[in-house]
């Protein structure tokens, strides 16, 4: 079963880190992928810029507005995904407590509707 592990932290911490913090912070992102490839559950994954270089595109009686910015003011953000396929929910959230955000922020675990076609 596939299932999406949304990253959620608060950017503004990652402000505030030293450059020894920051490459630290990485390695264990790196090492989290290493490990969620070679265990042949990583479908793929993203980070994502900045929220601020977010728009919200929404459609209201037959008009498209724009606005700059995530959809809803957050105190975290979403910052980037791991698309997995594990057998299970109890997989997927192991693999979601491993996510180095996991220990500031939270990780959203969501089963993918897959739609045959």
């Amino acid at each position: 079963m596939q299932y999406l592990l949304l990253i959620y932290e608060d950017e503004s911490v990652a402000k505030d880190m030293s450059a020894e913090q920051n490459k630290d912070l990485m390695d264990r992102y790196f090492a989290f992928t290493r490990e969620v490839r070679e265990a042949g559950a990583l479908l793929g994954g993203d980070a994502l810029h900045p929220v601020a270089s977010a728009t919200t595109v929404r459609v209201r009686g037959g008009r498209a507005t724009t606005t700059d910015g995530p959809f809803a003011e957050t105190k975290e953000q979403l910052g980037g995904y791991y698309l997995i396929d594990v057998p299970d929910l109890d997989a997927a959230m192991a693999w979601a407590a491993k996510i180095p955000a996991a220990e500031t922020g939270s990780i959203e675990v969501r089963p993918v509707m897959i739609f045959e076609t």
